[in-house]
């Protein structure tokens, strides 16, 4: 059964469309004409521009586009959504804002306390991975996956984490949470760890777990999410196995493997960006020290 069933709005939503626009619109106007009220800005640069447009557009991508309604229909896809919400679009923003509105923002009177402890690298992680875990328990995904307000709070919930847990390493700020050396790498991989569990039960599991995905009254209310409830009533459908050849084990099963492999990808980027900066940084150093011991050798040797 195609997904033109349900209508333009709400496999398009023309609402974030326009959002979408207003912020990236927004960014260039902060960015560029009004820079100017900010302490210690500077331009723009095109790496930060583009990487502020990838993370707007994925954003929309993963939460306006028709990839959104085929979330709802599979878990596979709502895998592929969490993954690149999660791991691609927070260290994309971070690297896309400039140093001087992060600045701005933090050191608002109401934010920093929060921000500064929520930032600290172990609770960052637990934190995380804590909310990750808890978000796929049946009951508890289930729950948020059929309220629109529980589901609006916990991915927003969820979305903050993700920024505060890829902050310490993504952040150029001084006097803020970071982690450095070999000691990124560590959290990198400590972080893969930690939400490995909650993808292997998904894997291994011997049965449906998500209600959401298996009845059809669940189906049904959490569809309302995101099509119009007078579209709704205009069909008549009986649960999400009307659009897919996949058993909903099948389905189950590939949104886990899906969620590690996009994980594992990012994750092994990053690192390997993270290891090229340390070698670069400790083969400066190396230089430094050696072009600083040859010349309190050879001031040394002047004075003789």
């Amino acid at each position: 059964m195609p997904l033109s069933i349900f209508g333009f709005q709400a496999l398009w939503s023309p609402f974030f469309i326009v959002s979408t626009l207003f912020v990236i619109a927004l960014y260039f106007f902060i960015t560029i004409k009004k820079r100017h009220l900010f302490e210690g800005n500077v331009s723009l640069t095109k790496k930060e521009a583009s990487a502020f447009i990838i993370a707007v557009v994925l954003l929309y991508i993963v939460k306006g586009s028709p990839a959104d309604l085929l979330g709802h229909i599979l878990f596979s896809v709502h895998m592929a959504q969490m993954a690149l919400l999660l791991m691609l679009i927070p260290p994309l923003l971070i690297a896309g804002i400039p140093i001087w509105i992060w600045k701005a923002l933090i050191e608002n009177r109401f934010i920093k306390p929060m921000f500064r402890f929520f930032t600290k690298p172990l609770l960052a992680l637990i934190v995380f991975s804590g909310m990750f875990s808890i978000y796929h328990i049946p009951i508890v995904f289930d729950v948020i996956k059929q309220n629109e307000w529980y589901h609006i709070l916990f991915t927003l919930l969820l979305f903050i984490s993700s920024l505060f847990l890829w902050w310490p390493i993504m952040n150029k700020l001084q006097g803020e949470h970071q982690v450095h050396g070999l000691s990124r790498i560590g959290y990198i991989i400590a972080s893969a760890i930690l939400i490995t569990p909650a993808c292997a039960l998904i894997i291994f599991s011997n049965h449906p777990m998500y209600a959401t995905y298996t009845s059809g009254e669940a189906w049904l209310k959490a569809m309302e999410l995101c099509v119009p409830s007078s579209k709704m009533a205009s069909l008549t459908l009986s649960g999400p196995e009307l659009f897919s050849n996949m058993s909903t084990i099948e389905d189950q099963r590939l949104g886990g493997v899906i969620m590690k492999i996009i994980q594992e990808v990012i994750y092994g980027v990053i690192l390997g960006m993270v290891f090229f900066q340390w070698y670069k940084s400790e083969q400066e150093n190396a230089d430094e020290i050696t072009n600083k011991a040859l010349l309190e050798r050879q001031a040394f040797a002047a004075n003789k």
